[in-house]
């Protein structure tokens, strides 16, 4: 694919600005919002940090010998990306990770039924408001990676239990070419997505199993209020195409062309963009939401991997972890001040972003799912 076309799919519609999104060189971290099998990495430009500095934070995780060498993780991070990290930090630290790839819900729901027989020790991906709900139910162990001091304290954990790994705003992941066939703008806002142009044209995953969908959820009442938010959300229903397991899965529907729009985390919408795919992303100029991705150890996970547990935890929010964003592609913005990310990625200072209370979306998931599944969509028959 020729610099042009790259260009052309990376182009992000914020307001009346255009921010042009590449994979190139590295920059440096992004400030914090106001309100709250490897892949290969591209070139990227010199880090802020000396390289001494980020050797020296690297080395904290990875010095010691482990007595015990396996560590067992269940992860909401899409499966093309485990790789590089599991491999690296077996690589950094000769601890194996065994792995189950779950959706944030699916994760949480397992999590809970084996709360008397815990079968991991690591919760890994997805957005903060899946931890308060654990939390909520006391299915995690508090533990705070000294790694947090060069975290902004927006993402951080006030409980002092979980720690935060990544941030990513919710977008609009469109079609370019069926946008142009169809001679349509972009959608700008939520609103647009309800028009009848758009029938049958909308992928977005339920909230009951994706975390991707559950911000979208928390978001729209959080903006609109409880009452209009239901009216809202089932006039986007009349919408959608259908509702998936994965909140990964609509961006690629996109690049498919199986839809026109899916509603989905930044990120996720620029993957298949980076993969030559005409994907192009929007943002509503009325506001969105985001979410703060984490990690946290299992209550009473197994005894013999609890420190392997914490190094975790402590690689995944060290530079040497975070940057590793660049290489798996995933286009994440990392939590950590000294950490560099993909030149041409949008942070959330430059978003019209709401004041979203994940701490009120992660108290309130239980009740808000089961309304949904009333109201709008009962989850039978979920797409992978």
């Amino acid at each position: 694919m020729n610099r042009k076309s790259i260009s052309l799919l990376l182009t992000l519609v914020l307001l009346a600005t255009t921010v042009v999104a590449g994979c190139g060189s590295s920059s440096s971290a992004p400030a914090a919002s106001s309100s709250a099998a490897s892949a290969s990495s591209q070139a990227s430009a010199p880090a802020q940090s000396s390289q001494a500095a980020s050797q020296a934070q690297s080395s904290s995780s990875t010095s010691a010998e482990p007595a015990y060498k396996e560590l067992t993780v269940y992860s909401a991070m899409p499966d093309s990306e485990l790789p590089t990290y599991f491999n690296a930090f077996q690589e950094d630290t000769g601890i194996k990770i065994n792995y189950v790839r779950l959706s944030a819900g699916e994760m949480m729901a397992r999590i809970a039924a084996e709360k008397d027989n815990p079968q991991a020790s690591i919760m890994h991906g997805g957005s903060s408001d899946t931890y308060i709900a654990a939390m909520k139910e006391g299915l995690l162990e508090p533990y705070q990676s000294p790694e947090l001091a060069n975290v902004p304290e927006q993402y951080k954990d006030a409980e002092g239990v979980w720690n935060p790994i990544y941030v990513g705003a919710i977008a609009f992941a469109c079609n370019s070419e069926w946008f142009e066939e169809h001679n349509l703008e972009y959608p700008k806002s939520w609103e647009d997505l309800t028009k009848p142009e758009f029938k049958g044209q909308i992928s977005m995953a339920h909230p009951s199993t994706s975390g991707t969908s559950y911000t979208v959820l928390a978001t729209i009442v959080q903006l609109y209020g409880e009452e209009k938010a239901w009216d809202y959300l089932e006039r986007l229903n009349a919408n959608v195409r259908q509702y998936t397991k994965a909140g990964a899965a609509p961006p690629m529907e996109v690049g498919l062309g199986e839809a026109a729009i899916a509603i989905t985390f930044s990120h996720d919408g620029l993957k298949p963009a980076m993969e030559g795919y005409p994907v192009e992303l929007s943002f509503p100029e009325e506001g969105t939401g985001f979410e703060v991705g984490a990690v946290a150890l299992i209550k009473n996970g197994f005894p013999e991997e609890q420190e392997n547990a914490k190094r975790f935890i402590d690689w995944c929010v060290s530079v040497r972890g975070q940057e590793l964003y660049i290489d798996s592609a995933s286009n994440r913005l990392p939590v950590n001040i000294n950490a560099n990310y993909a030149d041409g990625l949008v942070s959330l200072d430059q978003l019209p972003i709401i004041d979203y209370d994940a701490v009120w979306a992660g108290n309130n998931k239980a009740r808000l799912v089961e309304e949904f599944n009333q109201k709008i969509d009962n989850a039978s028959n979920l797409k992978q």
